[in-house]
């Protein structure tokens, strides 16, 4: 397979102390650990050479092999603390990889805490990355809290404030400027990233998803909403 025909890799990151939601990647989830939607998923859609789950943790390791991910590495613990960085993770991961001679020329990042990304986000993001020649793609909603304004901050004399101001306050939400919500989908270029060591590439273009789709799960009462999505069949 020719450099340019090669097809992009998955990574999974998933560490074992989430806060949130105790243990929440490998928590049962409609019957099976969460971690597993994203993984069958990603090895279903035929868009990847290969599914990596980087994690510090042996029962994520496990649990991500028995639905079909590869491991080919622990993730070092001091990479797995809250203070670690996505991109710090990102950059071990790929070093690891080319050292164990996978070949890629991008990378899928896929938050497991938000199962219902469709494949057609997938390759279309990655259509979208190589079409217009950006460093990355990211998926993204429309967001209806918006900083120009219904989101507030306090200042430093403890009172509340728009937090982004525009001359005159926007009469209504939809009058204001449009902002995005990340969804859990990075599609990036591997050697803009290692170029910039970081997520936040300069040419970031966006791919907008449903609303729906990019639900992530971050506390208890989300964790219940996405299972009655998943379980009542509301989310394809």
């Amino acid at each position: 397979m020719t450099s340019s025909n090669l097809k992009p890799i998955c990574f999974i990151a998933a560490r074992g102390g989430s806060k949130g939601i105790p243990r929440k990647n490998i928590r049962k989830f409609a019957g099976k650990p969460l971690i597993a939607y994203t993984i069958e998923k990603c090895i279903n859609s035929q868009i990847f050479s290969h599914v990596i789950v980087s994690t510090e943790d042996a029962e994520i390791a496990k649990i991500s092999k028995k639905y079909g991910a590869e491991v080919p590495f622990m993730r070092p613990k001091k990479l797995a603390t809250d203070q670690a960085g996505t991109s710090d993770v990102l950059i071990h991961g790929i070093k690891k990889l080319e050292n164990l001679d996978y070949k890629f020329n991008e990378i899928v990042l896929r938050d497991c805490t938000v199962p219902f990304i469709r494949d057609e986000d997938v390759s279309k993001s990655l259509s979208k990355l190589r079409k217009k020649k950006s460093d990355a793609v990211f998926g993204v909603y429309r967001q209806h809290h918006n900083p120009y304004f219904n989101m507030m901050e306090i200042n430093s004399q403890g009172y509340l404030q728009i937090s982004k101001k525009v001359g005159t306050r926007p009469v209504a939400r939809q009058k204001s400027p449009i902002v995005y919500q990340l969804s859990g989908l990075w599609v990036l270029d591997t050697k803009q990233f290692l170029k910039y060591q970081s997520i936040m590439v300069p040419k970031i273009l966006p791919f907008e998803i449903p609303v729906e789709t990019g639900f992530m799960i971050d506390t208890e009462l989300e964790f219940k909403i996405a299972e009655f999505l998943a379980c009542g069949n509301l989310i394809h």
